[in-house]
C-alpha cells in the first residue's frame, strides 16, 4: 500500500522546515500570516494554506495560491459561506475543515468549489486502535452520501 504523508496544522516557518526535513509530501496550515505565506511560496511541495475571511482569501490569492483550507468551516459560515465565496473567488478551490462531520460532509462536497473536506470523524480512535478499517471505510462512504 502506498501512502502520501503530509503535515497539517503547520503554524510557522520553523514547523514548515521541520515537516519538509522529515519527509512531508504536502503542507496544510490552519491560517496563514504573511511570514508563513512567504515561506510557503518557496516550498517545492503542494501546499494548502488556511483562510477564513474574504480578506485572508484575497491576500493568499494575490500570492498565487488557488487551493485553500477553509477553517474553521462550520463556525465561519459553512456551506452558505462557501457558496457566497464562489462569487468573487470562482477560480479558487477550498478544503473545508473544522466542525464538519458525517452528517454534512456531502453538503460541502456538492459545491463546485469544494473538491475535498477534512475532519477526524471518520478516523475514530477506537476504530483505529482496533484496526477496524471496515468502520473507517463505512464512515467515509456515508460522509460522501453513499
Amino acid at each position: 500500500m502506498a501512502l502520501t504523508v503530509g503535515a497539517g496544522t503547520v503554524l510557522d516557518a520553523a514547523q514548515l522546515d521541520a515537516a519538509i526535513a522529515h519527509g512531508a509530501e504536502f503542507i496544510v496550515t490552519p491560517g496563514t500570516p504573511p511570514a508563513l505565506a512567504e515561506a510557503l511560496q518557496r516550498v517545492p511541495l503542494p501546499v494548502i494554506p488556511g483562510a477564513a475571511t474574504a480578506s485572508e482569501i484575497m491576500a493568499l490569492h494575490a500570492r498565487g495560491f488557488r487551493a485553500l483550507k477553509f477553517f474553521p468551516a462550520a463556525s465561519s459560515g459553512g456551506v452558505a459561506a462557501l457558496k457566497a465565496l464562489r462569487g468573487p473567488f470562482a477560480e479558487l478551490h477550498f478544503c473545508p475543515t473544522g466542525g464538519i462531520g458525517e452528517h454534512d460532509a456531502a453538503d460541502y462536497l456538492a459545491l463546485p468549489n469544494v473538491p475535498c473536506v477534512g475532519g477526524s470523524w471518520m478516523v475514530n480512535k477506537e476504530w483505529l486502535d482496533a484496526g477496524d478499517w471496515a468502520a473507517v471505510t463505512a464512515s467515509a462512504r456515508r460522509s460522501m452520501g453513499g
